[in-house]
């Protein structure tokens, strides 16, 4: 297949523009302080970097300042077709001209959509509730749980992310602030992590079964043993851009259906082309039992989706599990559109091209830079960990904030997660664009080793 990503291809001549002497400039920084005083709880990244963004196409992002920024963040994996793409940006305003909002009852749209994502989602996932945010659609996927199982416990992992209201927090880490305490009967495990392990084998590699075996003993010392599902992001987000190890997923798919446990997959981050597949999921093999979708979904609109296999399907609708802008018009058509897209473009075969050359140059760094611990990625799901000792792992939190902000002060918009750098570049972006997004962050990696007195002996610079 050709790919079709002309329209979103960067002037490298003219991106990154830099025309403030200074990043964030002075109107970013004169209405982000307005601004600052009237909303509260800004993520980390906006206050780390109180940028104002006005407008933004393909792969790039442009400030009230001026400033033109290389974007390797996607609205923080949200624009994954990148900005205003011409085909969603179409069907939008077509939408928004026609019909708004009428509730859950059925329109031409909503119908083309429902048959487009059953047709690219794999096995027999084919129940389909829409949703607006990905909160919404895993709190509806934890009632089919319940519905289907007449279980009424929940699983869920260390360092996963899922959502901001009632059970969806239950499902991550807390503290006082955020809930007086987690829902009964919601659980949390630890999960493998190749780099981090928490059980080993005698090599030191990561030992899959070590963490089922765990799992098993949890249920029994501290539950009641009615374990209606577990829910797990197949690449941890907010984590760091966290990947398992291979077997992990189809290991865990045949503990699930021996216990009768129902497997839902957040895919909210992960899905709708991110990693080059439709579902990250598809990467293992593994076709989960509920999926929640979201993020690229609609490529920046509000829309999210619950899809839940056959066998399962019926106990839909038993959850009351309609909203009142799910599935609107509008959203329909930016999901449809997105779709589309996606299929008309090449982006998932895009995305693993940017792949192979997102792996060799990240090696390649890694070797040059004795400060980076770990690079992986799938797609353009990327990450970076930081460490003052590759022996020891001790997180480098002053270095992943330095190498932030100056990578972002040089003209690059993306993501922190303390010591690990997180990267989601738009799947339209070409390869000539991703190597000058590396060559920013190599650059602000010399200048933390620089800054922090580190006296490593790096080899030659990765470019290229």
């Amino acid at each position: 297949m050709t790919y079709s990503i002309d329209w979103a291809r960067v002037n490298l001549a003219e991106v990154p523009r830099l025309v403030s002497s200074e990043r964030p400039g002075p109107r970013s920084r004169e209405m982000h302080g307005r601004a600052s005083r009237l909303t509260k709880g800004l993520s980390s990244q906006v206050k780390l970097f109180p940028v104002v963004f006005e407008r933004g196409y393909g792969c790039t992002l442009t400030d009230v300042d001026g400033n033109v920024y290389l974007d390797f963040s996607s609205g923080i994996y949200v624009t994954t077709l990148g900005h205003c793409h011409p085909k969603v940006t179409e069907a939008v305003q077509k939408a928004s001209g026609q019909l708004m909002n009428c509730h859950d009852f059925t329109t031409p749209v909503k119908l083309e959509l429902l048959e487009k994502l059953v047709e690219v989602m794999p096995g027999d996932l084919r129940g389909v509730q829409l949703y607006d945010s990905g909160t919404t659609a895993v709190e509806a996927a934890l009632r089919v749980c319940r519905a289907a199982t007449g279980r009424f416990e929940m699983l869920s992992c260390f360092a996963d992310f899922h959502g901001k209201s009632g059970h969806s927090v239950s499902l991550a880490r807390m503290n006082r602030q955020n809930g007086a305490g987690r829902t009964p009967g919601f659980y949390m495990l630890p999960r493998p992590n190749t780099y981090r392990p928490l059980f080993t084998r005698a090599d030191g590699s990561c030992d899959t079964e070590a963490y089922l075996q765990f799992f098993d003993q949890f249920i029994l010392e501290a539950t009641t043993g009615q374990i209606a599902g577990i829910i797990l992001e197949p690449i941890q987000g907010w984590a760091g851009s966290i990947f398992p190890p291979d077997d992990f997923f189809p290991k865990l798919r045949q503990w699930c259906d021996r216990r009768g446990i129902l497997l839902v997959a957040d895919e909210v981050l992960t899905g709708m082309g991110r990693t080059g597949k439709y579902l990250a999921m598809e990467h293992w093999g593994v076709v989960p039992d509920i999926v929640t979708l979201g993020k690229g979904f609609g490529n920046g609109f509000p829309v999210t989706a619950m899809v839940v296999r056959e066998p399962y399907a019926e106990s839909v609708e038993g959850i009351s599990a309609s909203t009142s802008y799910g599935g609107n018009p509008m959203a329909c058509a930016a999901a449809l559109a997105s779709i589309r897209a996606i299929q008309e473009e090449g982006l998932l075969e895009n995305a693993e091209r940017l792949e192979a050359y997102f792996t060799r140059r990240l090696k390649k760094i890694k070797e040059a830079h004795p400060i980076v611990g770990d690079v992986r990625g799938k797609g353009c799901l990327l990450g970076v960990e930081l460490v003052k000792d590759r022996g020891t792992k001790e997180p480098f939190d002053e270095a992943g904030r330095f190498v932030y902000q100056e990578a972002f002060r040089q003209g690059l918009a993306w993501i922190p997660a303390g010591h690990i750098l997180r990267m989601s570049p738009p799947i339209v972006m070409d390869v000539e664009a991703a190597a000058r997004g590396l060559d920013i962050i190599e650059e602000a990696i010399w200048k933390a080793e620089k800054e922090f007195g580190f006296t490593g002996s790096p080899k030659e610079c990765a470019a290229g």
